[in-house]
């Protein structure tokens, strides 16, 4: 098997905020669109595909699910305090305050409109280790 690229699929209600949310605050451009769905990608991330509950492409026992219970993670190499700022400086409401828990993780999370939790990473040495 050779994965040429990966891909998570997100049923919501609002694909115009939740697009604007992405390309605005993420850096996320549009691939594709058409009525009910939109593709967005980035060159060093995992594209999204943002699909319309109750669409007709999708399967009847998924049409009317909502993507809830997923974080949607990304792991930065450095910088993720600076990463922090400049999305509260843009109004993004900041969910899960800035941590570091004590096995080097560092994080913390905002939520798109749709309620789609985005969880930003860093990891460092453990003070322990």
């Amino acid at each position: 098997m050779q994965i040429i690229a990966s891909t998570v699929s997100l049923t919501i209600d609002d694909i115009a905020a939740s697009q604007a949310f992405f390309t605005t605050h993420l850096g996320y451009t549009v691939q594709a669109a058409a009525d009910g769905f939109v593709s967005l990608t980035r060159t060093d991330a995992v594209d999204v595909v943002l699909l319309a509950r109750g669409t007709q492409v999708l399967p009847p026992e998924q049409r009317d699910q909502h993507a809830a219970g997923l974080i949607l993670a990304f792991t930065l190499a450095t910088g993720l305090r600076d990463q922090e700022k400049l999305l509260r400086d843009a109004g993004v409401e900041i969910t899960m305050p800035l941590r570091e828990e004590p096995w080097g993780e560092r994080l913390f999370q905002v939520t798109d409109p749709n309620g789609v939790i985005i969880q930003f990473v860093e990891w460092a040495t453990p003070d322990n280790a």
